[in-house]
């Protein structure tokens, strides 16, 4: 008996009339040059940042000072001059943020009473006068050991040099009657001739710190420090023309959200960019590849129309067919979805079996060459269907025509195997 069939290829026909789209959307087009790490320069130091929010602190301490003000007259007792030894109770309060590992800034008070040896020609042993004081400063700190170490912010020991500028109120000055200090000692007067008893002065402040760290959030600090301050300080102007406190406080330090910073090293990152540029390289070589299977489709175009052929034992083809390269029997991954799609049909037609007719290029080859891959490429994809989609080899009929039969006339679309229904 003899059957009329039309082999026809309706899903490849419309994926070739979508190409001209796909092609016009290809830009930007992309090339096979690629990206090398070498391309970047970096800045082998590392930077360090922190929030705003971070690295506050707020001191509190106490501890002692002592005033250096006149000194003995011209000719007088060396023993009339200043008692180094009388020492006062100094409190201290503080707050201020490390805006780098190495450079913070504070604003610092410290206050208390005061003592004060103060000899006269009238009274070469005129006593201890006192007073009460505050100093305002701001100061700008340097942390030695991260500077010079390496900045760690765990750090036990640190040592931080500072130095400031600010204000410095006295007040309530007295002699060591308990009044105020008689006009001899060339005390400033007011403008109605009376007898001040204040002072401000503006003293340049130096020191040292020494820091312990107990905790992320707790510091304990002990620090020396020097005011300088002009002859007035204590409302008495005469000898050294310069007056000084020196103070020795300890206490805590509290650090507001604990102390750190965040790190970055661009040359720490060139490994990272160079595993970016190897992914860039690598998808551009697959687009490139894209564009090149896209064109050799394009010029394929328009898809051959299909032949009537006439053959024996055959019925009407089915609509899924499998391509392959030239010389070929493999099946492509973009093929293998035809060989799924005939694995569905037939499982939802459980009473339909399927005749698998290979075929081959009749430009290249010989004739029996080319009848050996044509049932090369048939039974590669019978053994698809029957290995990994579970179909009974029952159902499947291979057959193979080499090159005596080309259902196309474009040769490149002969490379084929057709699927068609047994009679």
């Amino acid at each position: 008996m003899k059957a009329t069939h039309v082999y026809s290829l309706l899903a490849l026909a419309a994926g070739a009339a979508a190409l001209p789209q796909m092609a016009n959307a290809q830009e930007p087009v992309y090339t096979s040059e690629t990206v090398s790490v070498t391309e970047f320069t970096c800045d082998p130091k590392t930077h360090y940042s922190s929030n705003w929010r971070d690295n506050w602190f707020i001191q509190i301490g106490a501890g002692i000072n002592q005033p250096f003000v006149e000194r003995t007259l011209t000719g007088q007792d060396p023993d009339h001059a200043i008692d180094r030894k009388k020492m006062t109770v100094t409190y201290n309060f503080g707050f201020g943020r490390w805006f780098s590992p190495y450079l913070g800034f504070r604003i610092n008070a410290l206050g208390g009473a005061m003592h004060w040896n103060t000899p006269t020609p009238e009274q070469p042993t005129n006593g201890w006068s006192r007073g009460k004081h505050v100093n305002l400063n701001a100061e700008l700190m340097w942390d030695m050991f991260n500077s010079l170490g390496g900045v760690n912010p765990d750090r036990v020991f640190s040592i931080i040099p500072f130095v400031g500028l600010g204000g410095d109120y006295m007040w309530d000055i007295r002699d060591a009657s308990g009044v105020h200090v008689p006009a001899a000692t060339n005390i400033y007067r007011t403008n109605s001739d009376k007898l001040k008893t204040a002072s401000w002065t503006l003293p340049v402040t130096a020191g040292i710190q020494f820091r312990f760290r107990l905790c992320k959030y707790v510091d304990f600090f002990a620090e020396a420090r020097a005011s300088f301050m002009g002859d007035n300080w204590n409302n008495v102007a005469y000898g050294d023309a310069v007056d000084a406190n020196v103070a020795v406080v300890g206490g805590f330090n509290f650090n507001i959200g604990g102390r750190g910073w965040s790190e970055y090293n661009e040359c720490a990152s060139l490994s990272q960019i160079a595993a970016l540029n190897n992914e860039v390289n690598a998808l551009r070589g697959q687009v490139l590849a894209a564009d090149q299977t896209i064109a050799g489709l394009q010029s394929q175009l328009p898809c051959p129309e299909a032949k009537v052929i006439t053959k024996n034992c055959v019925n009407a083809p089915l609509m899924t067919t499998v391509r392959f390269a030239l010389d070929s029997a493999v099946i492509s991954p973009e093929e293998e979805v035809n060989v799924y799609n005939m694995a569905e049909w037939l499982k939802d037609n459980p009473k339909e079996n399927v005749t698998i007719v290979g075929y081959a290029d009749k430009d290249t080859g010989t004739s029996e060459y080319n009848l050996e891959l044509s049932k090369e490429r048939a039974e590669a994809v019978c053994n698809q269907l029957v290995e990994k989609y579970g179909i009974d080899k029952s159902r499947l009929t291979v057959k193979y025509d080499g090159s005596n039969v080309q259902p196309y006339d474009v040769n490149n679309w002969n490379r084929i195997v057709i699927f068609t229904q047994p009679e």
